[in-house]
């Protein structure tokens, strides 16, 4: 999968108080880039703690579900737009489908 964007991980795993976060990020970062889904039911059987959520996106629990990713996937062209990226807490107050 083509993951867009990288920038975003990398924007908050290098804020100080994130620091912990590097290696979990990287970790899926690495894992999807070299994977292919073609359907939610795949990612579902690769990231089991997955919630699929309507229009394309997933959460995906980071480190524990300390954090959290939201992500837009299109399917036919393999790409994985990140949406969000921050804490549990930060993520409890947005509206995933929307974001």
């Amino acid at each position: 999968m083509r993951v867009i964007a990288l920038s975003t991980l990398r924007a908050f795993y290098e804020q100080h108080r994130f620091a912990d976060a590097r290696l979990p990020l990287s970790q899926w970062y690495a894992h999807v880039k070299n994977i292919k889904w073609v359907s939610p039911a795949d990612v579902k059987a690769d990231f089991g703690n997955a919630s699929v959520l309507r229009g394309g996106r997933v959460v995906f629990n980071i480190a524990g579900n300390k954090y959290r990713i939201i992500a837009k996937i299109n399917y036919p062209y393999g790409i994985v737009y990140v949406r969000f990226v921050g804490t549990h807490a930060e993520y409890d107050v947005i509206d995933a489908e929307n974001v």
